[in-house]
């Protein structure tokens, strides 16, 4: 199932869930509505304020961890663009020959393939063909420079070569990164206790019998599926409509230092 539809259908099944929870809450709460004691009341608000303080605190965590991982993201990419931008550079220590043009040309291609890693996204097999291909390039670029290497003076490797290391590493690190996610297991607790919120809230205003209700009830279910979706949409920001597309302009304006 590809990202749109996913989301599409977490959006969906929310507001249609949470809805439904609001009116079986509301159901109940009028069914019980005679026969609630004073005492009972009390008992019933303290039990609502521990369970929608959980929700808060799994909104503020689950959000607060989606954000230090969308800020990450954007700073290795940032990352990225100058590693490989100081490796170009240093290709200028070595001997002007057919080997520092033709590893030029790699480094090229080698960017040009990094940043369509992400551009195609959300073509996921697109990604993959493209890393594959970018993978590649690093094991020739490597091969090449050692070769180039040794036709240069000893100073030229001890700075090359941890450019070219950190070039190659940050690509492994960019990648587990974009892998990483809020846990599949929170996710489904965050949004199991958004039913369970709304089933409070129906029940809370069961002896509401105004029209102004039903606003609110609309309202509580929009905001709770919108609160829970922004939180998925941060965690995938090559996907949505949260997106850090704007960091691969450092990629790019490196690919255009380098022609």
């Amino acid at each position: 199932m590809s990202y749109y539809a996913s989301a599409l259908l977490l959006l969906v099944g929310l507001f249609i869930g949470m809805l439904l929870c609001l009116l079986v809450g509301q159901r109940f709460g009028q069914r019980d509505q005679s026969q609630l004691t004073d005492v009972a009341r009390a008992r019933l608000t303290a039990v609502e304020a521990a369970i929608f303080g959980l929700m808060g605190l799994m909104i503020a965590f689950t959000f607060s961890g989606a954000a230090d991982r969308f800020e990450l993201r954007r700073q290795l990419t940032v990352d990225e663009a100058n590693a490989i931008g100081s490796a170009y550079s240093y290709l200028d220590l070595l001997p002007v020959s057919s080997r520092q043009a033709a590893l030029r040309e790699k480094y090229r291609r080698y960017l040009e393939n990094r940043i369509d890693v992400w551009r195609v996204l959300p073509d996921v097999e697109a990604s993959i063909a493209k890393a594959a291909a970018a993978t590649k390039l690093q094991q020739e670029i490597w091969s090449e420079t050692i070769a180039a290497l040794a036709e240069a003076p000893p100073h030229v490797t001890i700075v090359l070569m941890p450019a070219l290391d950190k070039m190659m590493d940050i690509t492994t690190t960019s990648t587990i990164a974009a892998l990483t996610h809020t846990p599949k297991l929170i996710m489904a607790m965050l949004i199991l206790l958004g039913f369970v919120c709304s089933l409070l809230a129906g029940y809370a205003i069961a002896d509401s019998q105004n029209r102004q209700v039903k606003i609110y009830l609309l309202a509580f279910a929009f905001m709770m599926t919108a609160t829970i979706y922004v939180i998925f949409d941060l965690d995938y920001p090559r996907f949505g409509l949260v997106r850090i597309d704007f960091a691969d302009q450092a990629l790019l304006d490196v690919l255009s230092s380098m022609k």
